[in-house]
């Protein structure tokens, strides 16, 4: 894992630093594969230049975003924004359910929309998965 993803995790507070560690560390275990870093002062992990999954501390929570989580139909994530990404918010390491975690993370990597040339197709989502 990058070392300023880890560093981002110890900066937290001891109940969220616990959950963004749980976190990154399904995530790295599920997607070996995926480029992770720091993006926008967040944790992002990518595939094929496109990003997948990341976390971010919010004022109460910790939010795990998909940002293709709307078409996973999964009744654990909830909407999130204009195009396609959903979300899930712990504010325990409890809340995390492990099982729906790592099916959460397969979806990520077989259903994707286009984030990566978002910008390019001037605000157009397209699926690749």
């Amino acid at each position: 894992m990058n070392k300023d993803i880890e560093t981002y995790n110890e900066k937290q507070s001891v109940e969220d630093r616990e959950i963004c560690r749980v976190l990154s560390k399904e995530i790295c275990n599920t997607l070996p594969e995926a480029e992770n870093k720091i993006w926008h002062g967040h944790p992002v992990w990518f595939l094929e230049g496109n990003p997948v999954v990341g976390y971010s501390k919010l004022k109460n929570s910790v939010r795990l975003l998909f940002w293709s989580g709307q078409s996973f139909e999964e009744e654990g994530l909830q909407n999130e924004g204009s195009f396609k990404a959903a979300e899930a918010r712990y504010t325990s390491v409890e809340e995390i359910n492990a099982k729906d975690l790592k099916r959460w993370l397969k979806k990520a990597k077989d259903i994707q929309w286009d984030y990566k040339n978002i910008v390019k197709r001037k605000g157009l989502l397209e699926r690749l998965k």
